[in-house]
This record gives structure tokens, C-alpha cells and sequence, in this order.
């Protein structure tokens, strides 16, 4: 190994295994990551909603430079929000920002115990479901859509006509799909990750172990690599 990933490795284990708990180890976005989240970072954890609100903020400060989609991210709280309270609930969420000036809507999903991610390309007019244990999204693309429909009647007084709107849930021949319970997390950031470079998803499982030491670097150093 190089020396830059020897030092990379002994940061991504000492992150892991030295100090305490409620050590802070990074703090942007409106967000601070403790020790204890990045340790579910630690094969086999369960990501939790600050690594993958982290992640997303990482996603959309990229997107920012030069040769990247305008991206923007809802944070993991928005679809259950959205799906039990309907847009009134939830309209206050984009006050000040106008989110159909961007190329693509990132909505990653907690549903229960599974993390999913939703993707509207406003440039295709399309609205994709993936899932890395292969479970359909339909309804979840149509409520998203809705509520699309509603945001752009509220704040820029333009009706979207939804029968020019593709909704897809990607099937299992389409996208990688998990083999053990605890990488949907993992999953969703990495498709957010290549969406959001317009860049074909060629991962695979086998990534996973990699993707996840590769995170704890970036989260600490709010940088994607």
C-alpha cells in the first residue's frame, strides 16, 4: 500500500477504536457525526440517519462544482413526514429554495428497518425507485410525484403534467442487490453517489466492505474522495 492508504487505514481504525462514544470526529451541514455513528460504519452496521444526512450533504456540496448535476438532497425524515402528513406537512421544508432550478432530487427512505432511495431527474422527468432487496416503490413514486405536482403549483404557480412523468421501481436485473441484512444503508448512499455523476451503477456487493472504510475517510474529512 502507498503511504497516502497507510495513513488512511490507520485513521479510518482509529476513528473506530480510539476515544469515546460521544467524541465528535466531524461537523458540517447542521450536523455533528459522533464515534459512535461512525462506528456503524463497522461491517455488518446499520448506518444511521446522521452518516446517511452526512453523506447526502457531501453529495450535494459536490454537485456544486463544475461538470456535476445540480443536486439536491431531502433528508431521511422528509418521505415519512410527506407520506403521513401529505405537502402541507411538509412545505415549510423547502422555504427559500426553489428545487426544480436543480438537475436531480435525491429522497433517500427509512422504512423501518430498510433504507431505500427515490430519485427524481427533473431534466428526464423521471421518478426512480431503488432498492437493494428488490421490493417494488410504486406508491412511493407516486406519492413523491403528488407531491411534485403540488410544490410546483405552491411556489412557482406552474402546473406539471403528470402523464409526461415516467415511475419506475428498478428491478433486480437492473441494480446490485444486498446479500446480508445490513447494507441497504451502504446501498443507497452509493447510488446516490453515482447518480448524482450521471454515471452507470457498476458496483457490486463485494464493494461493500471498501465503500463503507472509504465513507468513515470522507465523513471525517467532509470530502469525497
Amino acid at each position: 500500500l502507498n503511504p497516502f492508504f497507510q495513513a488512511m487505514e490507520s485513521e479510518i481504525s482509529a476513528a473506530f477504536d480510539s476515544g469515546g462514544p460521544e467524541d465528535i470526529l466531524s461537523r458540517a451541514f447542521k450536523l455533528t457525526v459522533t464515534r459512535e455513528d461512525i462506528c456503524t460504519l463497522q461491517p455488518l452496521g446499520w448506518l444511521n440517519d446522521r452518516i446517511m444526512n452526512f453523506y447526502m450533504g457531501l453529495l450535494v456540496e459536490r454537485s456544486k462544482k463544475e461538470g456535476y448535476p445540480a443536486v439536491y438532497a431531502f433528508n431521511t425524515f422528509f418521505y415519512s413526514k410527506l407520506s403521513s402528513t401529505s405537502h402541507k406537512g411538509v412545505k415549510k421544508w423547502t422555504k427559500g429554495v426553489d428545487i426544480f432550478e436543480h438537475d436531480v432530487i435525491l429522497v433517500p427512505i427509512h422504512l423501518r428497518i430498510h433504507w431505500t432511495l427515490l430519485v427524481v431527474d427533473l431534466r428526464e422527468k423521471t421518478i426512480k425507485y431503488f432498492d437493494s432487496l428488490g421490493q417494488k416503490g410504486d406508491h412511493i413514486c407516486k406519492t413523491v410525484l403528488k407531491y411534485l405536482e403540488e410544490e410546483s403549483r405552491e411556489k412557482r404557480n406552474i402546473e406539471l403534467t403528470a402523464s409526461e412523468w415516467t415511475l419506475h421501481s428498478m428491478g433486480t436485473e437492473e441494480i446490485p442487490q444486498q446479500n446480508n441484512g445490513s447494507d441497504c444503508g451502504v446501498f443507497v448512499c452509493k447510488f446516490a453517489d453515482f447518480i448524482s455523476r450521471d454515471k452507470p451503477i457498476i458496483f457490486t456487493p463485494e464493494h461493500m466492505p471498501y465503500f463503507r472504510r472509504k465513507m468513515v475517510w470522507e465523513i471525517i474529512h467532509q470530502q469525497l474522495l
